[in-house]
């Protein structure tokens, strides 16, 4: 178990060696991303313009709730996963796990973990560069149980967009041109994880489905916990159905794995 734990440990470590090297492409990316956040803020500030509360909410409480969307697509967002993953596949980079003792989903999801840590730490750049302005908007919620909660919740987060992201990428297999799936699937992630509005906005109906699916639990979950957007009885019911969708799909990646190796031709790399 050790002699496992140091063999990921060793790709993190590499991982993060080479994420380092681009480490002004994150922080760029984070400065642009200051330019969809303002955005944000221009159009809901004027949706509130006449109104005090929308969905039971102040304007400062929404607000909270995109600039922390912002920090967590930097936090556990999967960038270009399914993209890279897509072309190991393509070119044969993966026949070297065929024939050594390495889980692919683990190496790709230390790759990931270690991409996360410098994007995750790049964001505070821009997030000190929009301070000045924004600080008078934010009101998060000092409840320490609150934070608590969210940490699983976040961790999860990143497993289920990785796990997403990887079963996209397994397509590969299948299909030459993964990009029509990917943008199909960013589609459905912005809708339906929050990211274009809280889904607590959504009619009662269709928020009751969305609070069965994965993309409900990227991004609007653990944001919804800190900003208070859920009722605190109904968190611990939340993360058990996050926990659900991080097993399913996990084996759901195993298994495009297991089959996607038997249309596997192995040439090149």
């Amino acid at each position: 178990m050790f002699a496992t734990l140091t063999k990921y440990r060793h790709v993190f470590l590499v991982g993060l060696q080479g994420n380092l090297v681009y480490r002004w492409n994150f922080a760029i990316r984070g400065v642009f991303s200051l330019f969809s956040l303002a955005v944000v803020f221009i159009l809901w500030g004027a949706a509130y313009k006449d109104l005090d509360q929308i969905g039971g909410f102040n304007v400062n409480q929404t607000l909270t709730y995109f600039v922390l969307l912002f920090v967590l697509q930097f936090l556990v967002g999967a960038f270009n996963e399914d993209y890279q993953i897509s072309e190991e596949i393509r070119n044969g980079l993966i026949n070297q796990f065929l024939l050594k003792p390495v889980n692919y989903y683990a190496y790709r999801f230390s790759i990931f973990v270690a991409a996360r840590t410098v994007s995750g730490a790049l964001v505070i750049l821009p997030l000190l560069l929009a301070m000045p302005v924004i600080h008078e908007n934010l009101t998060l919620t000092m409840d320490f149980n609150r934070f608590a909660l969210a940490v699983p919740a976040v961790a999860m987060a990143a497993l289920i967009q990785f796990s997403i992201a990887y079963c996209f990428g397994m397509l590969t297999f299948w299909f030459l041109d993964i990009q029509g799936f990917i943008i199909l699937s960013f589609a459905i992630e912005t809708l339906l994880g929050g990211q274009m509005f809280p889904l607590d906005l959504m009619p009662a109906a269709v928020f009751k489905v969305a609070q069965y699916l994965p993309f409900y639990y990227q991004m609007y979950f653990p944001a919804a916990i800190i900003t208070g957007r859920i009722d605190a009885t109904l968190i611990a019911r939340g993360l058990v159905l996050q926990f659900f969708w991080v097993l399913t799909l996990y084996g759901l990646a195993q298994l495009l794995w297991r089959r996607g190796l038997r249309h596997h031709t192995a040439v090149g790399g």
